[in-house]
């Protein structure tokens, strides 16, 4: 199969498009014919080496964690599932090797759920990890149409995600971003607010009694946060440790075939919308890498297989 893969920590100059075997596909597994893969900002921090001390690599290091596609074959015991089924999933495994910028991708069954009818092939590979992660945080949160929610990086691939499925929850959403995003925050089910110098004030002023829930989805405002949270409130972070020793939860989004399937009912339900800002075909994984770490991006960046 064609798969875009490294030898070497490194740059995008690190990575090769090459011919690698099928993928093996074990008990409670099901190989993927891949149609789209999306693309998060782990999976170029992993190939610089950036999660050394986290996860063992095995070379020839295929990244990518995000999917759509089709199955292919079914492993032992996987009742669950039928060749040609349509399904997506945030295929992250315990290393790092086989991963889904590749014609074909084994995943656990614990990962996998079915494709929404509403979304196309990118839109369902740009979903998995993002929407798992805010749909986790604010979960683990115990978020409620009682609450004020301040989103950080409300316009960014997570945030966008977290202000949509806090407003699905009922809640009052607050975000943070620049004001070139406000208007499509507003559409969203958002108040927006511009991040940077006064955004204390800013949040206090729509909030005068302070937020009950925090999610922070950039890392680095601690001290708002805490400035702007009601007594009693409840904060996460998915990008600072920091939050652990100021009463909040530090979080990883883990792999959940039930959690991303709720994530797709609420897609059907037209609760919940995938932006996709550009797609790329296999070959030039690397330009779209590059566009990742540009940092602008309003929307998912997904390769076409």
């Amino acid at each position: 199969m064609r798969a875009m893969a490294y030898e070497t920590y490194g740059g995008t100059e690190v990575l090769r498009e090459t011919r690698l075997p099928l993928p093996k596909v074990a008990p409670g597994e099901v190989l993927v014919k891949v149609r789209c893969a999306a693309v998060n900002p782990v999976d170029w921090k992993i190939m610089a080496g950036g999660l050394d001390s986290l996860m063992d690599v095995v070379y020839p290091a295929v990244p990518g964690w995000d999917v759509s596609g089709t199955v292919e074959r079914l492993g032992i015991d996987v009742p669950e599932f039928a060749v040609g089924d349509e399904v997506m999933a945030y295929a992250r495994k315990d290393y790092v090797h086989g991963g889904t910028f590749a014609e074909y991708v084994s995943v656990p069954v614990r990962a996998l759920a079915a494709k929404p009818a509403s979304l196309n092939w990118a839109q369902a590979a740009g979903l998995p990890l993002a929407g798992l992660t805010a749909h986790q945080l604010l979960t683990r949160l115990d978020t409620s149409a009682d609450d004020t929610v301040l989103v950080h990086g409300a316009a960014g691939g997570v945030g966008s995600f977290g202000v949509q499925l806090a407003h699905a929850l009922g809640a009052r959403v607050i975000g943070t971003a620049s004001p070139r995003n406000h208007d499509r925050l507003r559409g969203l089910g958002c108040e927006p607010v511009t991040y940077g110098d006064g955004l204390t004030e800013r949040v206090r002023a729509l909030a005068p009694d302070g937020v009950t829930v925090v999610a922070d989805f950039v890392g680095g405002v601690l001290e708002t946060t805490l400035a702007v949270l009601a007594e009693g409130g409840r904060h996460a972070s998915i990008a600072d440790h920091a939050v652990l020793g100021a009463g909040g939860q530090w979080m990883w989004v883990r792999p959940s075939g039930e959690d991303l399937e709720a994530l797709g009912r609420l897609s059907d339900e037209g609760r919940l919308s995938v932006d996709v800002a550009a797609t790329f075909p296999l070959s030039e994984l690397g330009a779209a890498f590059e566009l990742s770490q540009e940092g602008h991006t309003a929307g998912k960046i997904v390769i076409e297989i």
